[in-house]
């Protein structure tokens, strides 16, 4: 809910915190009532896989964290938007589509294609999701699936990273060019997204689950990346080259560690953590090749 807090230019304003987020201390950028349309307008057609996936993860991740949104009236109310978030915890999905579905949007996340098994992999493909075959030659494919959905109005969520960064201190590793790829060739909305807290949880490094009712996770969606000269580029001819394409990505997880950086209060470092070079045990969440 809202509340009126202020008005701008004779217009009262809004001031919003995240559904569930009783206690939370940090409200969300004030926005002139009217705005934007109502989220049951926006979320569009409720499949019976997203709605079964609402009714286990919305509940779920209300208990377990405490969500609190910077600017997340950022994410466009309709339109393709590709949200392109740093990876800390096996349980970023959790919090990440409530980030999603709590601002009117769906989420269609890229996804381990091994999780895409029996009724659980219908579910899934049901609600939107989007197997990816890592390592193999069909991961164009998870591209192109992730490219229709874009070209279809969605919100597509992807982690570049792969999977949880192996950086000590949580900062976002080396990043897959898919995104870059993606953001290319369409005319998608590129979302930085910066998140902290649900490596509190869940400790990738450690291996350990510390169980806390409704631990802070903070999310910080920062303003769209203007990819404008790229995509001109890239439609008078110029091919998607792997120069090209490490570029962008670069460009665009810059963006997610500044924001990283302020919502952590500290300085971020300079250059990416290597990648890791094979895929461990608990690797959950895929991304584009």
């Amino acid at each position: 809910m809202g509340r009126i807090t202020a008005t701008r230019g004779g217009e009262p304003v809004v001031e919003q915190t995240s559904p569930g987020g009783a206690g939370a201390q940090r409200p969300a950028v004030a926005r002139p009532i009217g705005a934007r349309p109502a989220k049951w307008r926006t979320r569009g057609r409720l499949t019976y896989g997203m709605v079964a996936a609402i009714v286990v993860v919305y509940p779920v991740s209300s208990l377990m964290f405490r969500l609190r949104y910077r600017h997340g009236d950022r994410l466009p109310a309709t339109g393709p938007v590709l949200l392109v978030a740093n990876h800390i915890s096996i349980l970023d999905p959790l919090a990440c589509a409530r980030l999603v579905f709590d601002n009117g949007r769906l989420p269609h996340f890229l996804a381990k294609e091994s999780v895409f098994t029996g009724f659980a992999g219908t579910l899934l493909r049901s609600a939107g999701q989007i197997p990816v075959a890592r390592f193999s030659d069909a991961a164009h494919e998870a591209l192109d699936a992730a490219k229709a959905d874009l070209d279809s109005g969605n919100v597509v969520v992807i982690y570049p990273e792969g999977s949880v960064t192996r950086d000590a201190d949580w900062w976002p590793m080396q990043s897959r060019t898919g995104v870059a790829r993606l953001a290319l060739t369409t005319d998608a909305v590129v979302l930085p997204v910066a998140q902290w807290g649900p490596q509190e949880v869940h400790d990738y490094h450690r291996k350990k689950l510390r169980m806390r009712f409704r631990a802070p996770a903070d999310y910080l969606v920062g303003e769209p990346v203007d990819l404008a000269d790229l995509r001109a580029r890239v439609r008078d001819g110029h091919p998607l080259t792997a120069a090209l394409l490490r570029e962008t990505t670069d460009l665009i997880m810059t963006r997610v560690r500044d924001g990283l950086a302020e919502l952590r209060g500290e300085p971020a470092p300079q250059t990416f953590h290597p990648r890791p070079r094979r895929e461990l045990p608990g690797d959950l969440s895929g991304s584009a090749a």
